[in-house]
């Protein structure tokens, strides 16, 4: 007899599966000036464990500070959202932050989308026999350069939930981008919007804690990059040759990070050779902050007319539903 049994969830994968070509282009950022390595590259399993980890250390802030005005502010925003929609969780990683939205807001789908697939796929058996009512789909894809749903949404309204204060992660530019392309998606499905976690300007002090813990976590977090690139592409980086930098560059309005040399060493990269100073870095992330008047104009600009705002106590951090 045919199998009848309810599929629960499904994996839809939309990485782009030319390793050449990523290759290339991972070679081509160690080789310009300043290197740099894609952030997308600290989430092997081995990654995503340490930024679980990072969440849980005191001198990381965003996270508890944000589960906090989520908590304060539950009914209020699941009003403003709504009910039964889309529920489209970008980065979703290991999908506690959607999961605990879920009784409140009781979405007729959920579609998670992050570049990190096995921790996808874990999240969603975990999840899909606790909220059998729920349409569940994991998209495996690296959204940066776009956002590869429209196929996977259907017509009904959608709630598009970036948390975290991720899209700091964006350069200016590239956030304007990101958010004109939910607002585009938005639009085709009228009575949708934007919930959205934003980190806030603050003190040097605060900032450099918060991204080079005393323990050493973020720092193993960074090298881990190293180590994943090394069994990902046969590069040959020594992580002891280098050390994590973190640290709030005021002038730009970012937390920067880096990896520096503490040595003059050469990397193989495959059939060429990488040369490093002693001293050099390698940029491997930055995360902008943003005043609440700031962000707001940026969602006005990107298309978003109606935006409610909710901010900590302090108006250090700040969660925004723009429709």
């Amino acid at each position: 007899m045919p199998d009848t049994k309810t599929v629960q969830y499904r994996i839809v994968d939309r990485s782009s599966g030319d390793d050449a070509g990523e290759r290339a282009a991972v070679v081509a950022g160690l080789f310009a000036s300043p290197a740099s390595i894609a952030p997308k590259y600290f989430y092997d399993p081995l990654g995503c464990a340490l930024y679980g980890a990072i969440c849980q250390l005191p001198e990381y802030y965003p996270t508890r500070t944000e589960v906090a005005i989520f908590r304060e502010h539950r009914l209020a925003i699941a009003q403003a959202t709504g009910m039964g929609r889309q529920f489209v969780d970008l980065g979703a990683g290991d999908c506690c932050k959607a999961e605990a939205w879920l009784p409140f807001v009781s979405p007729a789908r959920y579609i998670a989308v992050d570049i990190a697939g096995p921790e996808i796929e874990r999240a969603l058996a975990r999840m899909a026999p606790e909220f059998p009512e729920v349409e569940m789909i994991g998209v495996i894809a690296d959204f940066g350069g776009g956002l590869p749903i429209d196929d996977i949404l259907d017509e009904r309204p959608a709630t598009f939930f970036y948390p975290g204060s991720s899209i700091g992660n964006f350069t200016r530019p590239q956030a304007m981008v990101f958010l004109k392309s939910v607002h585009e998606k938005a639009t085709r499905r009228p009575g949708s919007g934007l919930l959205i976690g934003v980190d806030g300007k603050k003190g040097k002090r605060i900032l450099d804690a918060a991204y080079d813990d005393a323990l050493g976590v973020t720092a193993a977090f960074n090298r881990n990059a190293l180590l994943h690139l090394n069994s990902r592409f046969g590069f040959d980086f020594d992580l002891e040759a280098f050390v994590h930098r973190g640290f709030y560059n005021e002038a730009e309005g970012r937390v920067e990070m880096h990896l520096e040399s503490l040595r003059e060493q050469s990397v193989k990269l495959g059939d060429r050779t990488r040369r490093f100073a002693a001293g050099e870095r390698i940029h491997t992330e930055n995360s902008y902050k943003y005043r609440a008047e700031e962000f707001e104009k940026m969602l006005r600009e990107a298309g978003f007319a109606s935006i409610a705002r909710w901010a900590s106590p302090d108006e250090g951090y700040f969660v925004f539903y723009a429709s």
